[in-house]
């Protein structure tokens, strides 16, 4: 049990923490611009809108131009606040149930999109970490345990974004392994044309490749949970490289999910790094500064017996 605890809470800085706060924040701004993006309008339209499960439990009441306005603009302000990492805690538990009300509006049409789950699970968990005071947050390389179970909240709910999709796909085909056997790929590509996949149309045996590849690596994306170092980068950029080829493909983008992988990167050694490189960068330069005064010292010392030996000959 306690080998499992050691598990979900491992000890990482709270610098991670403080680069995943200000990177996510200012996502969640993108994303109301750019993915979710409609919110508001269906506030326009209450009679069109269709409740999703979260919705109908906590009866949340219907969109209406004055409740998505003013979610618009709290969540703008709290999530520039909390990209600071100033007042985290506080500015993190507004964002948390502003962003997830405004998901459940924008996606109350049918289609919910499964890019979003990290995303809305890591606004809830970044709060639950308390800031240490020790100058730059992004910086602070203060080992805690809250901030390794948030982290690992964040790792988790990014992998089953992929595992629950495989099941999906089983269950959608009456548990049966039929899905990478299919015409999935080509029916998206007619559906959504694009020059790279209207050129695969051509060869459909590597289209079946990339589906076996894909529902593949979607089984087996628990395993990056355990790889360490090298090898659960490798497992990042498998993921990452398998959202670049749907995006050539099918101009279809992950980029919520995308952005939370991030929780696996050790971000906490950026400043380090950086100062580490700016004070050799400070050396190199003192130590050329140093080697040019002796060589002008060495030229001056030259130059004065020079004048000494035409003294003396004069």
């Amino acid at each position: 049990m306690r080998a499992v605890a050691n598990w979900f809470t491992p000890k990482i800085a709270l610098a991670r923490i403080a680069w995943l706060r200000t990177i996510l924040y200012l996502f969640v701004i993108l994303d109301m611009h750019a993915f979710v993006r409609d919110t508001r309008l269906k506030g326009e339209s209450p009679g069109l809108y269709q409740p999703l499960y979260l919705a109908r439990l906590f009866e949340l009441p219907k969109p209406t131009v004055a409740i998505t306005t003013t979610l618009y603009y709290v969540l703008i302000v709290a999530c520039l606040v909390a990209a600071t990492n100033r007042f985290p805690r506080i500015a993190g538990w507004v964002v948390a149930p502003a962003f997830t009300w405004w998901v459940l509006i924008g996606m109350s049409d049918g289609k919910v999109d499964h890019d979003h789950l990290a995303l809305v699970i890591a606004l809830w968990v970044l709060p639950t970490v308390a800031q240490s005071r020790k100058g730059s947050p992004w910086a602070d390389q203060t080992r805690s345990e809250a901030a390794g179970w948030a982290i690992r909240c964040v790792q988790i709910c990014v992998i089953a974004t992929y595992f629950l999709s495989a099941i999906a796909k089983l269950r959608s085909a009456g548990w049966a392994l039929t899905w990478p056997g299919s015409a999935i790929l080509t029916w998206a590509i007619v559906r959504r044309p694009h020059p790279v996949g209207e050129w695969l149309l051509h060869h459909p045996w590597m289209l079946h490749v990339m589906q076996w590849i894909g529902i593949i690596g979607e089984f087996l994306s628990p395993v990056v949970l355990w790889l360490k170092g090298r090898w659960q980068l490798l497992g990042a950029l498998f993921f990452i490289g398998f959202h670049v080829a749907n995006t050539a493909i099918l101009l279809i983008h992950f980029l919520p999910t995308v952005v939370c992988w991030l929780a696996f990167a050790p971000m906490e050694r950026i400043v380090p790094w950086f100062r580490s490189r700016r004070s050799a960068d400070s050396a190199d330069s003192a130590r050329s500064a140093g080697d040019a005064g002796d060589a002008r010292e060495a030229e001056d010392q030259t130059e004065d017996g020079r004048q000494a030996k035409e003294q003396a000959g004069a």
